[in-house]
């Protein structure tokens, strides 16, 4: 404190795998400093830029899209290598499903 001076410390971001929860709900500049790291491999801090270390992959997943106003854009969707959509199972495929973990939990 005596200096004025931060000392950098690097955060959740510095890391090989990163999970990022909903996206699409993120603030906007979140979302662009998200989007600068997968594209650029590279994050901004204070004006100072620091390299991201290799290799470097985003794993996110996107609320349902119940508002259009929550949506990812086609800009922030092509820096993604898959999409995946898993959808609900039906009332007979949830049924097969609990029948099935039960059985193997009284075994």
């Amino acid at each position: 404190m005596k200096m004025q001076e931060f000392e950098f410390r690097p955060g959740p971001i510095f890391t090989n795998i990163l999970l990022a929860d909903e996206i699409n709900r993120a603030t906007p500049r979140t979302q662009s400093s998200l989007l600068e790291c997968m594209e650029e491999r590279q994050v901004t801090i204070d004006g100072i830029t620091h390299k991201l270390e290799d290799p470097f992959f985003v794993i996110a997943t996107q609320n349902l899209l119940k508002f259009k106003d929550i949506s990812s854009t086609e800009a922030q969707l092509d820096r993604f290598l898959i999409k995946l959509s898993l959808g609900y199972t039906n009332k007979e495929e949830t049924i097969q499903m609990l029948t099935r973990f039960r059985e193997k939990k009284s075994s």
